[in-house]
């Protein structure tokens, strides 16, 4: 049964789900509460009458911007640390967020004005000065986990005055550049508190009340519990907070969640319920589904290096490694993953560029499997064969159970079952809680792992900068001169045109190479009480929390 979302029963039933930290946080953002029963985001009245339960099974790999590049972190920075530009709710287009005005003033130079008199929640003036420090920090850090190889044409930072940054450009006309600065790099983060050449701890971000976005944290419990309360210094795009504060629970459990929103203890469940709880919490009256439009991947990442027959393994050999790669592309069912594993909620993914996305082609569909999009053993078999490759080849897959939905264990359990059907491939298959996991990937610890892609910004680019440069996010090994300089040039080239045929080359060279293998393609869900409004899943792939409301 799902409890109303007025008065006071709802809210004692929400608090008793809680943990300790979270009724405490309730009870800092209550606002002083009522004689008549009402909580802080019950029905009674008071400041804190307004308050929104959030649930998330995502985690939070650091609140630092700069040792993050996964949506757990992002979800939680979009809503507390600001932003020069970003993109209008229910738009593509590039504004100005904090800045006034965000312009190229030449073809290498992007000119951001700042109004005057910004501060961040703690009272810090924000300054040009403060915005250099952010961008600098990060390609002086490198953290492997960091989103810094989207700054890959930042050549340097020029602050001729408080309100005035200037960056300079190496490459002339870039049409990702505006993108990328709404997006992980783009965080404005606080000098007098963030380290120039480390991350900062999360406890020291939260203490020094280091936020200049539309929340600031008020308390914190690593993937446990975080308050949000409304920062009232806050300028920029989103219009204040429409609520009181945001509570946001993490759930170890798809199911945990799905309980929660079904049962009232939580006004929104975002990331990520399983395609079946979806599909089973949409026929409830007091329930809405909201979709968005999709974006969100699935692959499965070869390390260059460690893979059988990897550059740093005992029996290194190019040619095999590719033939590896190549066999493990002719035998995954991607029909049957969509089917079996999610009901059709995610549709079957042939390329590196997904649908809907400018240049997205279906190249390996052409190029492995029978051509028709279905697996091939006998194709696989003969790649390896050619290549020398002894069969069974033995293969370590890790996944992680707790990052990508409730799912993993059976995607990755029938991904095992497709490549040893035929006996091409000895699979071991182990998983590893993400906080581990992203250690590990970026470490050499895993021949191969499955990883998931939600985008930054809603670019062909974002599907081919941070995984296909030499310097790339995956930090899988894999180095190819043509395919980075051709990713370069479609990032300047102005002619739509030409750069979609830039963009369909260089998924038909990666292809041939295989890095990476795509196979699923899926969608935004959010699924909140049927009196909840403000929720919008759009292009901007980020769920905000300040038009949320009850």
């Amino acid at each position: 049964m799902a409890y109303p979302h007025s008065g006071s029963a709802r809210s004692r039933v929400a608090i008793a789900a809680l943990p300790a930290a979270a009724i405490l946080a309730l009870a800092g953002c209550g606002g002083g509460g009522s004689d008549d029963g009402g909580s802080a985001d019950g029905g009674g009245s008071g400041s804190g009458d307004n308050v929104i339960l959030v649930g998330t099974t995502d985690k939070v790999t650091t609140l630092d911007p700069a040792g993050s590049y996964d949506n757990g972190s992002l979800a939680v920075q979009t809503q507390v640390f600001p932003y020069l530009v970003n993109t209008a709710p229910g738009s593509t287009e590039v504004v100005p967020d904090l800045a006034e005005t965000a312009e190229f003033t030449s073809p290498t130079e992007y000119t951001v004005t700042l109004p005057e008199g910004l501060t961040f929640a703690n009272g810090n003036p924000l300054t040009s000065s403060d915005v250099k420090f952010s961008f600098d920090r990060q390609l002086a850090i490198q953290d492997p986990n960091g989103a810094w190889s989207l700054l890959y044409n930042l050549d340097s930072i020029e602050t001729p005055d408080d309100t005035t940054v200037v960056f300079h450009l190496k490459s002339e006309n870039d049409q990702v550049f505006p993108y990328i600065l709404t997006s992980f790099p783009g965080a404005i983060v606080d000098e007098d508190v963030l380290a120039a050449d480390a991350l900062t701890t999360d406890d020291e971000i939260v203490d020094a009340n280091a936020f200049a976005g539309p929340y600031s944290i008020t308390s914190y419990s690593f993937n446990e519990l975080i308050e949000f309360t409304p920062n009232e210094s806050y300028q920029g795009l989103i219009d204040a907070a429409a609520n009181d504060g945001i509570i946001l629970n993490y759930y170890a459990e798809s199911s945990n969640l799905k309980l929660a929103v079904q049962e009232g203890d939580v006004d929104v469940a975002y990331r990520s319920l399983s395609p079946t709880d979806v599909e089973d919490l949409s026929g409830q009256d007091e329930l809405t589904v909201h979709d968005g439009p999709g974006g969100e991947i699935r692959y499965l990442v070869f390390n260059f290096d460690t893979q059988p027959f990897g550059a740093k393994t005992d029996e290194a050999d190019e040619a095999k490694a590719t033939a590896v790669r190549q066999a493990v592309a002719s035998l995954i069912d991607r029909d049957e993953l969509s089917e079996q594993v999610y009901s059709g909620t995610y549709s079957p993914l042939y390329s590196f560029v997904p649908e809907g996305f400018a240049g997205a082609t279906e190249v390996l569909k052409d190029l492995y499997g029978d051509g028709a999009g279905a697996p091939d053993a006998a194709k696989a078999e003969q790649v390896l064969a050619d290549a020398g490759v002894e069969t069974p080849v033995s293969l370590s897959i890790q996944y992680s159970p707790d990052h990508y939905g409730p799912n993993s264990g059976d995607e990755y359990a029938l991904i095992e079952k497709q490549l040893e059907a035929d006996g091409l491939f000895d699979i071991t298959l182990a998983s590893t809680e993400w906080t581990r996991y992203s250690e590990d990937r970026v470490s050499d610890v895993y021949p191969s792992y499955q990883l998931g892609w939600f985008p930054d910004y809603s670019d062909a680019d974002n599907y081919l900068t941070p995984f296909f440069l030499i310097d790339n996010f995956l930090v899988n090994h894999y180095a190819d001169q043509e395919v980075n300089d051709m990713i370069l040039q479609q990032a300047v080239t102005p002619d739509v045109d030409e750069r979609t045929a830039l963009i369909e080359d260089i998924q038909a060279r990666v292809a041939e190479d295989l890095p990476t293998v795509p196979y699923l393609q899926g969608a935004q869900t959010a699924v909140s009480a049927s009196d909840v409004d403000g929720i919008l899943l759009d292009a901007s792939f980020k769920l905000r929390f300040a038009p949320i409301t009850r």
